[in-house]
């Protein structure tokens, strides 16, 4: 079988070499290309046809054009205008035919799903940016034996819901359910286990076929994949996952920033393994980490994906994360290192210059490399603060490291009371810690990296107050919101009908375990 295994890895020895050569042309080529073929598929759609997609495939700088004749979307303006049209069966409504799979996203715990359209050019689209990563394994030095192993993929129900016209699911289930032939025999948890819908029932499935498998790679969100590995250990009785997985020697995670489940991790691993970054979206494969040594991930752009970048600022969005009414919009020629961008997509989907809700930063332009810093809405300024998610992130991260706790969920709310402007804090660690030892640390870590926060935290922001929870009690609360397993993620910023139901849930199941 070792055979095998060497023969993939000089194909993929031979695919990163192809690779490089394929890196030559320009950021701004490769997107303009991809633009005007989004464009000539879709001129005689109902949408091509509403905004002259014609006309801009004729004008003497299409990129403009298009920038000039098409607004930007939100979802609630896409689906109002145009989507509904497909979710009723309508053909040739964004994208030519008929769209047969809507992608319910994970949204926020508590609110309605988005019903994302799925073609089968998007389907496509993402099947070849997933072998670009499993290409990218080249680059890891990997034991031929590895490639012979299976790759566990923790995720959403394959058995898709069947509505009038069209089936509904994760993206994770109908990008599963379309798994190649070629691929199979190293998938799993396999067809059968794939298609429960019932996480708690996939989770003992999963831990009793778990003996029976070889697993070399596990795909999945941070949380998730952490508990099915702490059950597989539990039910055998083991020290480690490597105890019944020993070529276990690769991560694909995204969707969260995973450094504060690191730890946990790490935990329950005998030997380090390689972890690997990946932004897969419900709208489509944006990026991915193409080389072991990359800090961030790099932009995918000659895939059916143009993308536009608005400077997440005061001139461009509100205090609550929406949009101004003419917003600066820049390509990927006028981006520049280290500053926040919200994201726009045109895609093969039937997404037009749509605003996905994501903040990202250029790490390294000339390679498009690029790293996820939050989202437009999870954004805290109640009185000029501007507290992004990244600011979050790593001010958790920060005071969770100085006090030696680990901390893999949080949460913060801001609230206005008779003229008092505060932010309420919800860490989940099952570490003993000291609330009032965290709050301080988290609050002079926020106002090291946060000049603004710095200065309302002396002024309008007087209070800051932190409670401890237990980690269990934020999945609890996700699961009796139905949004547990799959891609399914803890929101970081919580809004006020959010909050009361998030601390009427604390109310009703406080115990000795929270300080």
């Amino acid at each position: 079988m070792t055979l095998i295994g060497k023969a993939i890895k000089k194909a993929l020895d031979i695919q990163t070499r192809l690779k490089i050569v394929r890196r030559s042309q320009k950021p701004e080529k490769k997107q303009l290309k991809t633009l005007l073929k989004l464009l000539k598929k879709a001129q005689d759609t109902a949408f091509g046809i509403h905004y002259g997609f014609e006309e801009i495939l004729n004008s003497s700088d299409p990129q403009k054009e298009f920038k000039k004749r098409v607004p930007i979307f939100d979802y609630d303006s896409i689906h109002d205008q145009w989507w509904h049209r497909s979710l009723q069966g309508e053909e040739d409504v964004a994208w030519p035919g008929k769209v047969k799979y809507f992608a319910l996203s994970s949204g926020t715990s508590g609110a309605p799903s988005k019903k994302i359209p799925v073609t089968l050019s998007m389907i496509r689209s993402i099947r070849r940016t997933s072998v670009r990563q499993i290409l990218s394994l080249a680059d890891y030095n990997l034991e031929p034996e590895v490639f012979e192993k299976g790759i566990l993929m923790i995720g959403g129900s394959t058995d898709l819901q069947k509505k009038s016209s069209y089936y509904e699911g994760d993206l994770s289930g109908i990008n599963a359910a379309q798994v190649p032939f070629w691929f199979q025999a190293h998938y799993k948890p396999g067809k059968k286990i794939a298609r429960e819908r019932d996480w708690e029932a996939k989770l003992e499935e999963i831990v009793r076929s778990a003996k029976d498998w070889d697993i070399g790679i596990i795909v999945g969100v941070p949380a998730w994949v952490q508990i099915v590995m702490e059950r597989v250990i539990n039910h055998y009785k083991l020290n480690t996952i490597h105890d019944i997985w020993p070529n276990l020697s690769i991560y694909v995670h995204g969707g969260v920033f995973f450094e504060p489940y690191k730890k946990g991790f790490e935990k329950l691993l005998s030997k380090p393994i390689d972890y690997i970054e990946t932004y897969l979206a419900s709208e489509g494969f944006i990026a991915l980490q193409s080389k072991k040594e990359m800090q961030g991930m790099e932009l995918v752009l000659n895939n059916g994906i143009f993308l536009e970048f608005i400077p997440f600022n005061e001139s461009n969005f509100n205090f609550d994360g929406s949009l101004v009414k003419s917003p600066e919009v820049l390509s990927i020629n006028e981006v520049k290192e280290g500053v926040d961008y919200a994201i726009i997509l045109s895609t093969c989907a039937g997404a037009w210059r749509y605003m996905i809700g994501d903040t990202i930063r250029f790490l390294n332009k000339s390679n498009s490399e690029i790293t996820i810093t939050g989202r437009t809405k999870h954004y805290l300024s109640i009185c000029g603060e501007h507290m992004s998610v990244d600011n979050m992130n790593h001010g958790i991260l920060s005071a969770a490291n100085d006090l030696k706790v680990e901390v893999p969920e949080f949460c913060v709310a801001g609230e206005i009371d008779d003229k008092i402007f505060k932010h309420k804090w919800f860490i989940g660690t099952d570490d003993k810690v000291v609330a009032e030892d965290f709050r301080l640390k988290l609050d002079e870590y926020i106002k090291s990296v946060n000049d603004d926060y710095k200065v309302e935290r002396r002024s309008a922001l007087k209070e800051m107050e932190l409670q401890v929870l237990p980690v269990s009690m934020f999945y609890d609360w996700m699961r009796s919101k139905g949004k547990e397993g799959g891609q399914n993620k803890f929101p970081r910023v919580l809004k006020k009908e959010q909050l009361a139901d998030w601390e009427a849930y604390i109310a009703q199941n406080s115990n000795n375990n929270i300080e």
